[in-house]
């Protein structure tokens, strides 16, 4: 079965298991509404960003377009819409893919 980790874990937390707060994000203007809502929810000032593909190794991968990982930390809110953009849109290859 091939299904993103923000799907597991809806159908996780269907069935009453805690499951860590995400958001889906398609862009860059709605990943900062995301990180804000989170923000506002929790007081963080971190926010990790991670590319769904259905392979392992994202956070090793590298995006190959901008180099970037596939999941990568913004220490601010301000660095969200760059980390988003070095992930979108990219192809991301990892040892699995």
């Amino acid at each position: 079965m091939n299904i993103h980790e923000y799907q597991g874990k809806e159908i996780l937390r269907k069935y009453g298991v805690a499951i860590q707060r995400g958001i889906v994000a398609d862009t860059p203007d709605s990943a900062v509404a995301a990180a804000k809502e989170l923000q506002a929810e929790t007081g963080t000032q971190w926010f990790v960003v991670k590319s769904q593909i259905h392979a392992g190794g994202r956070g090793k991968g590298t995006v190959r377009e901008t180099g970037s990982r596939g999941v990568v930390l913004a220490k601010s809110l301000a660095e969200v819409p760059e980390k988003v953009k070095g992930i979108l849109g990219g192809t991301l290859v990892t040892h699995q893919t």
